[in-house]
């Protein structure tokens, strides 16, 4: 717990962090100058001391409006010697345009820039992590500490509390716990307070955070949380109580200047969407090449083997809902089903071509889905498509089934190389099947796409259930 006389100690660190910046971006020019130029100085040594002592002063007007003093505290690591440097990058660039508009930039040596901005931003994300494990080591002996108060005593309030004592690096303590018409019970060892004691206890006490993890059912009563407190200084945080819904890839969105909760969103957006759409195209095409011969070979099989088209095209259902044609290689024989309805084969189908079977069973019909990805409808990595009959028949039978169209189908899949392939005869073989198709989307990352694709070397093309 942090003693009061240490609040104004621990309130410098953010002005001791701004001048350290100030100096290192100095002593960073400095030391590239002289990696660059050594003994030598140049005539115009005292120009390049001045650009250093104008990209500091840049450095300490910039860097607040970028957030690079904004609390660390609970987050990674990553997040303030990633801000840092980009920052720092845009100060460099800056001073390179200034340079071009008053005609100088031919005064200075490029190699020396490079260096200074390589030198400095490597100095300033090292300050960050020096600085970052000495308050985490102090934290985790119970200096620096901010007294909390949770409003609410659902699974996310009890999940606040567990969080902040397993994660005593990040510096909170949970000092009382408050509650709508609670005026006994206990919540993660803490007692629950009844809520219109809320004001009497922050407004006597030094409180610094307030979290307010109300279930959805309450929700109206955070008006009147929130007049309550609007005469504290604490820091009022409103972290909704989502337990028990069905949420994919949440987070915060600002759309319109307004902040939006994300409940369920695709993650397929800005970047991750071109760093997506890149990876399928470049990796289809060049698949293509190389198996055009394999493709040749199968067509001229499954045309011999029975009567009917190469290619089979089933209506599948793509991105957001939308249908698609899939194409596969054609391995049962024509057979027009009265009914509409699409059988799942099952073992031992009688539909199924002899040569189809081989094919099935290694895989192989699934080639020609290449041009599906070439065509943008699909994706080599992703949830398996499922006939349109199926997502009719699953969807309000299963939570969350519709969640898998939040990114295109894939060729093959997390689902695909962890077992859950071919029938699902049984609704619980489905459930699990979606149950790894949404862990898919909600960690989606272009290494993980990679590693998939890997294991389906190995994994994906031969199955016992596939037939």
């Amino acid at each position: 717990m942090s003693h009061p006389s240490l609040r104004s100690a621990w309130a410098l660190i953010p002005f001791i962090t701004r001048i350290l910046d100030v100096l290192v971006v100095g002593a960073g020019g400095f030391l590239a100058f002289w990696i660059r130029f050594g003994s030598e100085e140049p005539q115009i040594a005292d120009a390049y001391s001045a650009l250093m002592v104008i990209g500091g002063l840049l450095a300490a007007l910039v860097f607040p409006f970028l957030g690079v003093y904004d609390s660390w505290r609970a987050r990674a690591l990553a997040s303030p010697a990633l801000r840092v440097m980009g920052a720092w990058s845009l100060v460099l660039m800056l001073l390179l345009i200034v340079l071009v508009l008053v005609k100088e930039a031919e005064t200075f040596s490029r190699l020396w820039l490079a260096q200074w901005w390589l030198v400095t931003g490597f100095a300033l994300a090292a300050e960050r992590v020096v600085v970052y494990y000495i308050l985490r080591g102090l934290r985790q002996r119970g200096l620096n500490h901010r007294k909390t108060v949770i409003v609410g005593s659902g699974a996310q309030a009890s999940n606040l509390i567990q969080r902040t004592e397993t994660q005593g690096w990040a510096g909170f303590d949970v000092v009382r716990v408050f509650a709508d018409g609670a005026d006994v019970g206990e919540l993660a060892g803490h007692g629950i307070y009844p809520l219109n004691e809320l004001f009497d206890y922050v407004s006597s006490h030094p409180i610094d955070e307030v979290w307010i993890a109300m279930p959805l059912d309450q929700s109206q009563q955070l008006k009147q949380v929130l007049e309550n407190l609007r005469f504290s200084t604490a820091n009022v945080r409103f972290v909704p109580d989502l337990f028990g819904l069905f949420l994919i890839n949440h987070g915060v969105s600002e759309i319109m200047d307004m902040p939006m909760i994300d409940l369920s969103a695709s993650p397929m957006t800005g970047m991750n969407r071109i760093v997506k759409g890149l990876e399928d195209r470049v990796l289809a095409f060049l698949i293509l090449l190389l198996i055009s011969p394999v493709l040749v070979v199968i067509a001229l099989g499954v045309k011999v083997s029975s009567k009917g088209p190469v290619l089979y095209k089933q209506r599948r259902h793509g991105w957001d809902g939308k249908p698609f044609n899939i194409y596969k290689f054609r391995s049962m024989k024509e057979e027009p089903d009265a009914t509409g309805e699409v059988p799942q084969a099952i073992k031992g189908d009688s539909r199924v071509t002899r040569f189809g079977a081989f094919l099935r069973r290694t895989s192989l019909d699934e080639l020609p889905q290449f041009i599906n990805v070439l065509q943008g409808r699909m994706s080599i990595v992703g949830p398996r498509p499922h006939a349109v009959e199926h997502n009719e028949l699953y969807k309000s039978q299963i939570d969350g089934y519709m969640l898998r169209h939040k990114v295109k189908p894939g060729i093959t899949g997390w689902a695909q190389i962890n077992g859950w392939r071919g029938e699902t005869e049984t609704l619980d073989k489905m459930q699990k099947r979606i149950e790894y198709d949404l862990y898919y989307i909600e960690h989606w990352s272009l290494a993980f796409d990679l590693k998939i694709i890997f294991l389906t070397l190995f994994r994906g093309f031969v199955h016992k259930n596939a037939y």
